[in-house]
């Protein structure tokens, strides 16, 4: 008998009263997604978890996917059974062997929300105990500290038995917490920053400033393929690609160096804004690290927010490095934004950037940018936009999560 059967199980879903059932709803349709390339595989609706009937597929590989979609909280390979003790012994059994390994003790864990079920749970506890004993030589009983723990879940629908389960992604589902866009550097922090907001189910679209001939083509290639990296949790993604060569230089030229860096994150802000109102998102994400740089001490944070009324999300702003770094390499952004190609925020960086900007001096030094507005306007008219889609090739190669 193999396993038959993955067991999706919610987590904060289960708090969110009268909004659970649109939840529940969009993560369905999240992991028909995912699981597409799949073809035999087949997603059922269930009550209070997401069932899938494997037929014949790979279920390490599926449930290397499922990892990657948010509003997960656990992942459980399950033989299904009728609702007949022997199925079950035998069931138990069986995955109790494929789980073993070098497995000394287990326990049993029994569930009866069948109440017509005839066996009740403590008896089950004991029969299928008592046959795994009968069948298994070198095991004990440890119901405290199992190496393995074998869950019985008798329910209307069958028995599910599981010795297997692997943690899913957490938050939830992509879609249940409007829009945002993403300011995406070519850095480490940025793409941290949007899984993180990706994984409180907020869909992400991005932008990405691009100065050429100041910044590279190689610049802009990590941006988009970090994008593509991303996919893999937040399905299709947008990327808006703006032209910041002739901001940057007037910049140069007419606010002085200590306010430079300032003044450019407020026009940055500015336009990403802009964008923003575009495309109906309601916040704008970025991975701003507090005190990291002087454009992210606290009066940076003051002064250049100030542009915007819209709500700044900002997941990685209390995190030590290694923290951003961690999850970087779990998700498989940090090899790319290691590659050692500048981002326009690295341009023209002045030797003593203002690390206490103030409002009033930044409103006085952007007074000498007379046309800011058609600035703005012409640098939103002019995004190049790339659209994203995650690869469907099932066999690829998978980076292990959380």
């Amino acid at each position: 008998m193999q396993y038959n059967h993955i067991v999706i199980r919610f987590g904060e879903l289960s708090l969110k009263g009268k909004n659970r059932r649109h939840f529940e709803s969009q993560l369905r349709e999240t992991v028909r997604k995912k699981l597409a390339p799949f073809k035999q595989a087949v997603v059922v609706k269930s009550y209070d978890r997401i069932l899938v009937e494997i037929n014949g597929e790979d279920h390490m590989l599926m449930i290397q996917k499922l990892q990657e979609v948010f509003g997960i909280h656990a992942i459980s390979l399950a033989i299904h059974t009728e609702n007949d003790l022997s199925a079950i012994l035998e069931g138990a059994l069986a995955a109790f062997t494929e789980a073993r390994g070098t497995a000394k003790t287990f326990k049993v864990a029994a569930k009866r929300s069948n109440k017509s079920f005839p066996v009740g749970t403590m008896e089950l506890n004991r029969e299928v105990g008592g046959h795994i004993l009968r069948a298994t030589e070198d095991i004990t009983v440890d119901v405290h500290k199992p190496d393995v723990e074998v869950k019985v879940e008798v329910k209307d629908n069958g028995t599910f038995i599981s010795c297997s389960t692997f943690p899913g992604a957490g938050g939830l589902p992509i879609g249940v917490g409007g829009k945002a866009i993403l300011m995406l550097s070519g850095g480490i922090d940025s793409p941290v920053a949007g899984y993180l907001t990706m994984k409180r189910g907020v869909r992400l679209e991005a932008v990405h400033f691009h100065s050429p001939p100041f910044t590279s083509e190689r610049a802009r290639q990590k941006a988009e393929d970090l994008m593509q990296e991303l996919t893999r949790f937040g399905g299709k993604l947008k990327l808006h690609i703006v032209s910041f060569t002739k901001i940057q230089q007037i910049i140069k030229e007419k606010i002085p160096a200590s306010y430079s860096m300032t003044i450019m994150r407020r026009m940055m802000l500015r336009i990403t804004e802009r964008i923003a109102e575009e495309r109906n998102a309601m916040a704008i994400a970025n991975g701003e690290n507090l005190g990291q740089v002087a454009s992210q001490t606290m009066y940076s944070m003051n002064t250049i927010n100030e542009v915007t009324n819209l709500p700044i999300i900002r997941p990685v702003v209390t995190m030590d490095k290694l923290e951003i770094i961690d999850i970087s390499q779990k998700i498989g952004t940090y090899d790319i934004s290691i590659r050692p190609y500048e981002d326009c925020c690295t341009i023209f960086v002045p030797a003593a950037p203002k690390t206490k900007p103030r409002r009033d001096k930044a409103q006085l030094f952007e007074q000498k940018i007379e046309n800011m507005e058609e600035l703005i306007e012409e640098a939103v008219a002019t995004i190049e936009t790339v659209l994203f889609e995650e690869a469907t090739n099932k066999d690829d190669e998978f980076t292990n999560l959380f």
